[in-house]
């Protein structure tokens, strides 16, 4: 079997996606020896990855969501002579005639309508939108097989689609964060106070700025000194976060890290009073399993998707709310020492379950049962 993967999203620049990708390609290369791969990939990473014989690195070297993307990707792809692709992501080039399954990660863009999620105009914003639903619907509709990150997703995309449900294949993300400390990273952020911590990216569903609310508040009722540390890389929206947080006068109890190393991102994570993850929309959850690996609470919006995938080992909040983030942000800091070890020690246990190789493992089935249809 020749099976193509669109790898241009590799790469933690390119977060969760990116993440994904990565954990995919390095797993399918350690497990399947047999079938060969032709793995499409940006400059960057075409110099610097390393793969098995059975693999084939092929440049693609221009940006997803692109007219680019669309006009060259179907001549590539076929150059690669695929007896089935695997698009990682919904942006599938919508000429392309072959076998393929897709990824689908989430629906929030289905959901998040108005004009704050974009730093585009409105004319711009409007057509943007219509290609995106016109690209996904595609995705969708054309796949051999559709691989979502949770039950959650799964649901929704068989109810808006109304897509067979044995179409839709659900494959756990996995944890593998460096579990050594690195030393002095609390000093080399400057942190000297007790703080919660929240990673990703700042996009307006993330919630942050009932985030940034909650611990000012926090700290106001209670006359505290707690910090929340967030570590988000640069961009338009975590610039804009930052001017909110100065506007709100909240600069005293918010540090903006940036991009941080996955080595101090687990020292920060275990050395924590816990991650806070407010999001109002997600397709997953990678960081809430990662931060829990690493040692820490997880405290995190009472959504539908969380509730399936940290169940009973996280602490949950209304994310709408910001004084209900308050009040369990504060039953935190007060927890007993005993109760807190519990909740840790069960929560290790309990994300061990969610393991990478079980992904690629899951997937390398997927494709198996999409080529025979």
């Amino acid at each position: 079997m020749n099976i193509t993967i669109d790898a241009r999203l590799y790469g933690l620049e390119n977060a969760g996606l990116g993440r994904y990708v990565m954990k995919l390609v390095e797993y399918l290369a350690r497990l399947d020896k047999r079938n060969k791969y032709s793995i499409l990939l940006r400059k960057k990473y075409f110099d610097e990855l390393e793969l098995p014989p059975n693999w084939t690195k092929v440049l693609a070297d221009f940006r997803h969501y692109s007219f680019t993307e669309q006009v060259k990707l179907p001549k590539i792809l076929t150059q690669t002579f695929p007896d089935l692709v695997h698009f990682p992501h919904f942006n599938i080039p919508i000429s392309y005639a072959g076998k393929f399954v897709v990824t689908i990660h989430d629906m929030l863009m289905h959901r998040m309508k108005g004009q704050d999620t974009t730093t585009l105009s409105l004319p711009a914003f409007l057509i943007k939108r219509f290609g995106y639903k016109y690209v996904f619907k595609k995705a969708v509709k054309d796949s051999l097989r559709i691989i979502v990150p949770s039950n959650f997703v799964k649901r929704e995309l068989a109810d808006y689609y109304h897509v067979n449900p044995d179409k839709i294949s659900v494959t756990y993300e996995g944890v593998e964060l460096p579990m050594v400390a690195s030393s002095n990273v609390l000093e080399k952020y400057g942190i000297k106070e007790k703080y919660f911590i929240y990673a990703g990216n700042a996009y307006p569903h993330k919630n942050l700025e009932r985030l940034v609310k909650a611990i000012v508040r926090l700290n106001e009722n209670h006359n505290l000194n707690v910090t929340l540390l967030i570590a988000s890389s640069r961009s338009v929206f975590s610039e804009k976060l930052e001017k909110l947080v100065s506007k709100m006068g909240a600069s005293k109890n918010v540090a903006l890290l940036g991009f941080v190393p996955d080595n101090d991102l687990f020292t920060l994570y275990k050395n924590s009073v816990g991650f806070v993850f407010p999001s109002i929309s997600e397709g997953f959850g990678l960081p809430g399993i990662e931060a829990m690996a690493a040692g820490t609470l997880a405290i995190v919006s009472n959504i539908p998707v969380f509730k399936e995938i940290y169940k009973e080992n996280a602490k949950y909040f209304n994310p709408f709310d910001f004084s209900s983030m308050e009040k369990t942000l504060w039953e935190i800091l007060n927890m007993p020492y005993q109760m807190r070890e519990e909740y840790i020690q069960n929560g290790q246990k309990f994300v061990s379950r969610y393991s990478w190789e079980k992904m690629a493992r899951e997937t390398l089935s997927v494709y198996k049962e999409a080529i025979k249809q």
